[in-house]
């Protein structure tokens, strides 16, 4: 598990040592590095100590690597478990398609299965499923990202995720191109993927996710809203770390897990 005194972390740990089919192997965190994990998250021992690299972690016999990390350490994070020969689960945003491709690449040659999602809650994966058959009758669309004002990303997982999967689909199609524009192009939002993402930081939120569809005269509106904790992120996490192992490359989207591959 890297990020582990992290806020989903934090939430994870208590669930793995729960399961009767997972075990904790190893921990990385900088900030407690060289601890017990169980002492840095106000546990019992749980005779694990904290490592502060992932490198450093996978000398420890482990089947799959759990990143949630920080946008500038996950993909060399995931990059080292597949070098490793270690399977991955990637609940850390701020990776994109290319990102994924390369990563895809390598997990192939080395023969490992990496589960990525912007989001591991149930009911982001069914916000996402409906969004891509919604895109299939609906060819105009645009994505709301709506996340806390200290947010770094943008635009959040869950969202870049979201309209790169549309993009599967189809792109969005605009009124007005953008070269057509009077004004600053970029209140128009970012294209990402095909599809328009406006990404607002804000404080009180964490993160939410509005995909808009419309048609003359009427609109559908799906969003996802998350609360305080990392409660909801745990069991897709879990899930994923379960299925792992068993597939090769990049698998992208706990719906794709939930309901097979993409509508798209």
């Amino acid at each position: 598990m890297a990020g582990v005194t992290g806020w989903v972390g934090r939430a994870l740990v208590p669930a793995i040592l729960e399961a009767d089919d997972l075990r904790l192997a190893a921990a990385v965190s900088r900030s407690a590095a060289g601890s017990d994990v169980g002492e840095a998250l106000g546990l019992d021992g749980l005779g694990v100590k904290v490592s502060r690299s992932v490198d450093d972690a996978l000398d420890t016999e482990c089947d799959v690597l759990v990143d949630y990390t920080a946008p500038d350490a996950v993909k060399a994070n995931v990059l080292t478990s597949i070098g490793r020969g270690v399977h991955a689960v990637v609940g850390t945003s701020g990776l994109g398609a290319d990102d994924y491709a390369e990563i895809d690449r390598h997990a192939r040659a080395a023969g490992v299965g990496v589960v990525a999602a912007g989001n591991f809650s149930l009911l982001a994966a069914l916000l996402q499923h409906a969004a891509l058959l919604a895109a299939r009758h609906v060819a105009h669309w645009e994505v709301v990202d709506y996340a806390s004002a200290a947010k770094p990303d943008v635009p959040s997982g869950t969202a870049r995720e979201l309209a790169e999967r549309l993009g599967q689909v189809r792109d969005a199609e605009l009124g007005r191109t953008l070269d057509e524009l009077h004004g600053p192009v970029e209140a128009r939002g970012a294209r990402v993927g095909g599809t328009q993402v406006h990404s607002l930081r804000l404080p009180s939120f964490v993160v939410s996710t509005e995909a808009i569809f419309a048609l003359p005269d009427e609109r559908l509106s799906l969003r996802h809203d998350t609360g305080s904790s990392a409660d909801p992120y745990v069991g897709g996490t879990l899930l994923a770390a379960r299925v792992a192992g068993t597939r090769i490359g990049v698998t992208r989207g706990l719906d794709t897990l939930l309901f097979g591959e993409s509508v798209a």
